[in-house]
């Protein structure tokens, strides 16, 4: 186990805030000494089962502090998803049936082992102390904090001020994510810094109940390809931890040269003295796609084996550095003789290469279509498509004719 001073060092890399620093140091010391792990709290909301490299960010600190030695504990929502965290909601958010909670967090709990270790994490289900609490202990919890310490949330003062109802129950999430603290002693309890507000109660729960206080550790929301807006399926800027291994490489080659370091920082599990030196080297005029290309082989290399690795790179590098074909393309089976590339646009639009024919057409008309590697224009859609011909629609979307 390394020394506290070292392990502050790897915990806080990247984080947005520790709360507080002086008492993380001290339970390092006494872990240290005792040979004793930390418990390492981290609630998942079963709601969303999908997860990217921002979802990721906590995650990995989290796969880090294990490297150190220490323990996860991965709470399921169960209870608490029942109700709907209003987090960051302008309205009260549907419950989740007992089936849907189930499902999305079995998809859940594939995905995070593919960040975390497995072998050192403790998986619960809240609703294994939550639904034993009688109605006397729920008051004697909501006893502890205020309406007022309630209505500090952002979230809850733009509902109040803007007249949108607010369920005496969306109170109790709060409360119920901070008992969880008290049910696995945590020592630390990590989160995004939208959960700042129920981290915090965890910690007010734990001193009013005379337990130690977990340390809260803050990890920032990660932007996503775009450079502007946080990581988000729904906007279009993420990267799946899911997805192919190509797929991966070319969407990390994308990112903005200025968000290099801060994914290294919150994607990968590098040392702070590693990023410190590339740092240093882009000080210094290191070219950033070179920088990118070693990021890229870093963040694949951590969601697929090594081989997958090695191939997405050569992939990206045939696709989009030397501009030729790469082996490994779709391929539009061909049953009739003759076939046009006009005929094609259908089976295009359904293999996702393009979204419309109008589409399809504007690109022709840019210039932006290639077929055997040479520009094609609007004049070619009665051209007739043969065996082993390659279609390259716009940058990186190829497909090779087979019949």
């Amino acid at each position: 186990m390394l020394k506290p001073e070292e392990q502050i060092r790897i915990i806080c890399k990247g984080a947005h805030q520790c709360v507080n620093e002086e008492e993380l140091l001290e339970k390092l010391k006494k872990s240290y000494r005792e040979d004793r792990p930390l418990k390492v709290k981290f609630g998942l909301d079963p709601s969303a089962p999908d997860i990217h490299l921002g979802h990721a960010v906590p995650l990995r600190k989290i796969r880090q502090i294990q490297e150190l030695g220490h323990t996860a504990v991965i709470i399921i929502g169960d209870f608490t998803g029942k109700i709907g965290d209003p987090t960051g909601k302008s309205k009260g958010r549907a419950a989740l049936t007992d089936e849907q909670v189930k499902e999305n967090a079995l998809t859940y709990c594939e995905q995070i082992f593919k960040v975390i270790d497995k072998d050192k994490t403790i998986l619960r289900f809240n609703s294994e102390w939550l639904s034993k609490l009688n109605f006397e202990d729920v008051i004697r919890l909501a006893s502890i904090t205020t309406v007022a310490r309630m209505l500090e949330r952002d979230d809850f003062q733009n509902r109040y001020r803007n007249g949108v109802p607010i369920g005496i129950h969306e109170f109790f999430y709060p409360l119920m994510q901070a008992y969880d603290s008290i049910a696995i002693d945590a020592d630390i309890e990590l989160g995004g810094t939208d959960q700042t507000f129920n981290i915090l109660m965890g910690r007010t729960l734990q001193k009013a109940m005379d337990k130690e206080q977990q340390v809260a550790l803050f990890m920032p929301i990660l932007e996503g390809l775009d450079g502007v807006e946080k990581m988000s399926k729904s906007l279009g800027n993420y990267i799946g931890v899911s997805e192919p291994a190509e797929v991966m490489f070319k969407k990390v080659m994308e990112i903005p040269d200025d968000l290099i370091l801060r994914y290294f920082e919150l994607a990968t599990d590098e040392h702070p003295d590693t990023i410190d030196q590339i740092r240093r080297d882009l000080d210094a005029g290191m070219n950033p796609r070179d920088c990118k290309l070693q990021l890229a082989k870093i963040i694949t290399a951590l969601y697929h084996t090594a081989e997958d690795q090695e191939k997405a790179e050569e992939y990206y590098n045939a696709a989009f550095c030397k501009k030729a074909v790469p082996d490994d393309i779709p391929k539009m089976l061909l049953s009739a003789d003759l076939v046009t590339l006009s005929d094609c646009i259908p089976e295009l639009i359904s293999m996702d290469l393009v979204k419309s024919k109008s589409e399809f057409i504007r690109m022709l008309k840019q210039n932006g279509v290639q077929l055997n590697q040479e520009k094609i224009t609007e004049d070619a859609l009665g051209r007739v498509l043969q065996n082993k011909d390659v279609l390259k629609i716009g940058k990186k979307r190829f497909v090779s004719i087979k019949r």
